[in-house]
């Protein structure tokens, strides 16, 4: 999934300067954007008062809609450059084609894993014979300077380690918790995992100190550290912890998002992230002009144009609040 918004705004992010780094609770509302004409989005990240976490840089929550009479998912071939997107369905399928000719259909909790690098363009869409439901999250990661400009790949993984305790079910997405590790690669300290809980369970979590934390609600009623945090909501908590409790009122999907909090400064446009305004108008230009960014072949439609660029500069400067 893309950032598909026509009026977008570059954001700086990235830097220390404002890594909380002391246990907190922020929650965090989402923004409504709308993909396409049947799927809205959730937005989390980036946020007025948050723009990563970790790595993490961009999350989206959509659904559970009810796609029965609809296309459903309907994002055309757009370009990436600087980051890795995550795909993670709770419901429903989602049809993968990319520039390197990669051809996946992603279902329910599998990871599909796909680093940019320097260049690659992708499409997404519900199969035509597809579920009733769609629901979901897609995020992106952050690379790190030294692994920016790697090669572009695909990574999809069906089977991925689960940490368990009564009551909870731990899916681990990225990185490492608890001692279990994604096979997906991860290019800085980080980790994702898919938390499930049954009514009336309480748990605790193990948490690195070091990570900066926060906590996607996607389905049911739950406590993250005593805050209700209900669907479509994210929970920010900061540094410092070495557990989180967690309470779940119903039956509840959560998502757990953390890492190191990201040193490096940023600059994020559209679909790209770069180090500066020069980065983001050269990926602009050449995706107008067909280079770079391969060709996506498969899917039935044009791709999606890039957004003018602001005629003020912006240089990455570090988070903004």
């Amino acid at each position: 999934m893309s950032n598909l918004d026509r009026q977008a705004t570059p954001s700086v992010c990235g830097g220390r300067g404002f890594v909380v780094a002391e246990p907190v609770r922020e929650l965090l509302a989402p923004r409504r954007v709308q993909l396409g004409e049947s799927t809205e989005v959730r937005r989390l990240l980036p946020n007025l008062g948050r723009r990563m976490v970790g790595a993490w840089a961009f999350v989206d929550h959509y659904g559970p809609d009810d796609i029965a009479d609809e296309p459903g998912m309907q994002v055309p071939p757009h370009p990436h450059m600087g980051l890795q997107t995550v795909s993670w369905l709770h419901d429903g399928e989602v049809l993968h084609r990319d520039s390197l000719g990669s051809l996946q259909t992603v279902r329910p909790r599998e990871l599909a894993l796909m680093t940019s690098g320097r260049a690659i363009s992708h499409s997404e869409e519900s199969p035509k014979e597809h579920a009733r439901l769609l629901h979901g999250a897609q995020l992106w990661v952050a690379l790190p300077e030294a692994h920016r400009h790697v090669e572009p790949h695909f990574q999809h993984h069906a089977d991925l380690p689960v940490v368990t305790a009564p009551g909870l079910s731990a899916t681990v997405i990225l990185g490492e918790l608890d001692g279990a590790a994604s096979p997906g690669t991860a290019y800085t300290p980080i980790v994702g995992a898919d938390v499930t809980l049954t009514g009336g369970a309480e748990a605790r979590l193990p948490l690195d100190p070091d990570f900066e934390y926060a906590v996607l609600s996607m389905s049911g009623e739950a406590e993250v550290d005593g805050v209700p945090v209900l669907p479509g909501s994210m929970l920010y908590l900061g540094c410092g912890r070495t557990e989180l409790p967690l309470r779940a009122v119903s039956d509840a999907g959560l998502m757990l998002l953390g890492g190191e909090p990201f040193e490096e400064e940023l600059v994020m446009f559209w679909n790209w992230i770069g180090r500066s305004q020069e980065d983001i108008a050269q990926a602009r230009a050449d995706w107008m002009n067909g280079t770079r960014f391969g060709e996506v072949k498969g899917y039935d439609g044009p791709p999606i144009p890039a957004p003018e660029l602001p005629s003020v500069p912006l240089k990455a400067r570090g988070r903004v609040r």
